[in-house]
């Protein structure tokens, strides 16, 4: 038994298309592209579509989609004056079993959601709505974890044609997402829209360009460039290229169609089909480590682990503590002392300090600052914030909270003047947008060869 992706899709999220096509021209092509791939879709043998989507952010690993029938009526935040879309889905909730035990079993955080009322996400119900009316063919959905980097989403991919090939399925992989993601902040009338930005344009171009030629993996390789061209910067935007590739053996020779490409609302919309026939043009040029579990980030894996493998770092670690009013997880580092992660007074909960470290393998993504002999090496202070970031997630979720509810951090740099600008980058992304009050210190070391540190408090 043998199972494959026999088609590739990347379609937008906006509501327009299913709500109002008519009222724009550009918006009436996309309707019109989306029954095209329909139709690709209806007349090959497919038996399952499964949808990787932007809209559907976690912050702690990956969610899939269990319920065998999500049902509500969906309203976009963005759009609720264009109405409403009433969806009823089906759902394979064995392959959605079976994915988030693949993705355990190749070390990533995942967990199936199957209660009735979870709210599907609009770019899910847009696509299902337009690619796959009636439920036709089972549908799963995965959500993308807005931290994740290259490398586990490439391992997302990977246990994912685990199932695909265990149990013989012809799929669609469909990602939703937009190009440019620059949108108009003032309602406009329907005849106004346009692409906001004239260099969101010329990259929306140029990707299309690469789709259209089926150079899907050089699209993958290219984010990180247009991620910091373009006017929003929004790289979720691009994991779905990543998981796409990655799904697709990471080629570059697949042939590409582009159906569309109209602007929404300003943001770039495009339909792309993509089928896993070569067009000739040659062997991929994949330059990225073809990793197969995912335990922190790689540049970490490849640079400093001891032959036990785990890095270097300095003091033994603890057990934490436990007691009255303590909170502990094994999903978060262990300490370098005899301290809680956390403990919760009242409707309060205070964290002690919160490295970057990875639970388990005592990784430090981005690099350790020295290696074992105490010479400097070069780090990635902004993968480093984000792992703070998330183990500092991590903790509140155990304690029954979360960073929505973080009020006061401590943040503590060991180089101020080289790592400010990064760290303060990822904060805004990040801790930023709730906005908890914050003070910054600047000190000389920390226990283990980390470059930041973070004290959180947060309510219950």
């Amino acid at each position: 038994m043998t199972g494959e992706v026999i088609k590739s899709l990347i379609v937008p999220a906006h509501p327009h298309p299913v709500l109002c096509p008519e009222k724009n021209e550009g918006w009436q092509r996309v309707r019109d592209a989306y029954d095209g791939a329909r139709k690709q879709i209806e007349e090959s043998d497919a038996d399952l579509i499964i949808v990787y989507s932007t809209l559907w952010p976690s912050v702690i690993g990956h969610q899939i989609q269990a319920d065998p029938n999500p049902e509500w009526v969906m309203v976009d935040a963005d759009f609720h004056d264009l109405g409403s879309i009433h969806y009823s889905l089906k759902i394979d909730t064995e392959f959605a079993e079976a994915w988030n035990q693949a993705n355990i079993k190749r070390g990533l955080e995942s967990r199936t959601v199957a209660y009735h009322g979870f709210p599907v996400d609009v770019g899910s119900v847009v696509a299902l709505e337009l690619l796959n009316p009636n439920n036709r063919i089972p549908a799963v959905i995965c959500s993308t974890n807005v931290y994740s980097n290259r490398a586990e989403t490439t391992v997302l991919a990977k246990a994912c044609m685990d199932v695909v090939k265990a149990q013989g399925k012809k799929v669609v992989a469909v990602s939703v997402m937009s190009l440019s993601n620059r949108m108009f902040t003032e309602p406009i009338e329907p005849h106004e829209d346009r692409i906001h930005s004239l260099k969101d344009d010329e990259w929306n171009r140029k990707i299309l360009e690469f789709l259209s030629e089926g150079r899907l993996e050089d699209v993958g390789q290219l984010s990180r460039t247009i991620h910091d061209q373009i006017r929003v910067k929004k790289v979720v935007a691009f994991k779905p290229m990543w998981w796409l590739s990655a799904m697709n053996d990471n080629r570059n020779d697949l042939t590409g169609q582009v159906l569309a490409y109209e602007p929404i609302h300003g943001a770039g919309a495009a339909v792309v089909v993509l089928d896993p026939e070569s067009n000739g043009t040659g062997d991929k040029e994949y330059d990225e480590d073809d990793v197969e579990f995912y335990g922190g980030d790689r540049n970490v894996l490849e640079s400093d682990l001891e032959e036990n493998g785990t890095v270097n770092s300095g003091p033994a670690l603890y057990d934490p503590v436990e007691g009255a009013n303590a909170v502990n997880t094994s999903k978060a580092p262990k300490p370098v002392g005899a301290y809680p992660h956390a403990r919760r007074e009242g409707d309060l909960i205070y964290l002690s300090g919160v490295g970057p470290r990875q639970p388990g393998d005592n990784s430090i993504p981005g690099g350790p600052i020295k290696d074992s002999n105490g010479n400097p090496l070069n780090y990635d202070i902004k993968a480093q914030t984000r792992a703070v970031v998330d183990n500092i997630a991590r903790i509140l979720e155990e304690a029954g909270s979360s960073l929505e509810k973080v009020i006061d951090v401590t943040s503590f740099l060991v180089d101020m003047d080289r790592d400010f600008s990064g760290y303060n980058e990822v904060w805004a992304e990040t801790l930023g947008k709730v906005g908890p009050t914050r003070t910054t210190l600047a000190i000389r070391a920390l226990p283990t060869p980390i470059a930041v540190e973070m004290k959180v408090i947060a309510k219950v």
